[in-house]
C-alpha cells in the first residue's frame, strides 16, 4: 500500500514540544476563561484540564456549556510571540520536501495560528493545505467524525492510504482504528497506541518506505 496522504498535527509535533510556546497557549487559554467568561481563577486550571479531557479541546467544551464567540476566542489564545519560541528547521523542511506524499496539517487550532508556525519554521510551502478546527465544526481530534472530514477534504477516501503524525497517544490511538497509519511523535520505542514512534525526523522518510 503505497501512502498518498500525510496528516500531520501542529502544535508540540512540528516544533519541540519544549520549545515553551504551547504553555503560553495554554496560560492564554485560562485568561480567556477567567477574563471573557468570568469563571473564577482558582477554577479555571482544574476546569480546563476537565474540558479538554472531556470534548477533545477546552474550545469545544466551552462551546457546548458557555457562550463563546469561537473567533474571538481562537485570536485571543493564539496572541502569542510564536517567532520568538521557534526557529527554522532546515532538517525538517529538507524531510518534508523528500516526500512524494501530498502533506496537510490536521490541527485543532486555526488557520491563522498555523501559518504563523509554518513561517518561523520555514515550511510554509511544504504543505498542500491546512485543515483547522474551523475546518471540522462541530468536532475536533481525536473525534472519528473529525477525522472523516479530513479525508474528505484531502480528497482521499481510504484511511489505509493515510498517515497521522501526533504528538498526543489518543489521536494516534484514534487514527489507528480508523486505518490510517499512526506515528506518534516524540516518543521512542513501541507504543499500545500507534503503529510507530518518531523521536526525529530525519527517520520519517525510512519508517514511511518500510511500511509500504
Amino acid at each position: 500500500m503505497v501512502f498518498t496522504t500525510l496528516f500531520f498535527d501542529l502544535d508540540d509535533t512540528l516544533y519541540p514540544a519544549d520549545s515553551g510556546l504551547w504553555p503560553l497557549i495554554a496560560e492564554r487559554i485560562g485568561l480567556y476563561m477567567h477574563q471573557r467568561l468570568n469563571i473564577p481563577g482558582d477554577q479555571v486550571l482544574a476546569l480546563r484540564r476537565q474540558l479538554f479531557e472531556q470534548y477533545g479541546t477546552t474550545l469545544r467544551g466551552l462551546q457546548i456549556n458557555y457562550q463563546v464567540d469561537v473567533p474571538d476566542f481562537l485570536a485571543f489564545v493564539h496572541d502569542v510571540p510564536v517567532s520568538r519560541q521557534i526557529t527554522p528547521n532546515p532538517l525538517l523542511r529538507q524531510v518534508l520536501q523528500s516526500l512524494p506524499a501530498r502533506k496537510f496539517i490536521f490541527t485543532n487550532a486555526d488557520v491563522p495560528h498555523a501559518r504563523r508556525v509554518l513561517r518561523a519554521l520555514q515550511v510554509e510551502d511544504c504543505f498542500d493545505g491546512i485543515i483547522d478546527v474551523q475546518a471540522i465544526d462541530p468536532y475536533c481530534k481525536p473525534m472519528p467524525e473529525a477525522f472523516k472530514i479530513a479525508l474528505q477534504a484531502a480528497g482521499e477516501p481510504d484511511p489505509q492510504r493515510c498517515v497521522m503524525l501526533d504528538d498526543l497517544p489518543r489521536t494516534t490511538r484514534a487514527a489507528r482504528q480508523l486505518g490510517l497509519y499512526a506515528i506518534l511523535c516524540g516518543h521512542t520505542g513501541p507504543h499500545a497506541d500507534a503503529d510507530a514512534t518518531l523521536a526525529g525526523w530525519d527517520a520519517l522518510p525510512a519508517l514511511l518506505t518500510e511500511r509500504q
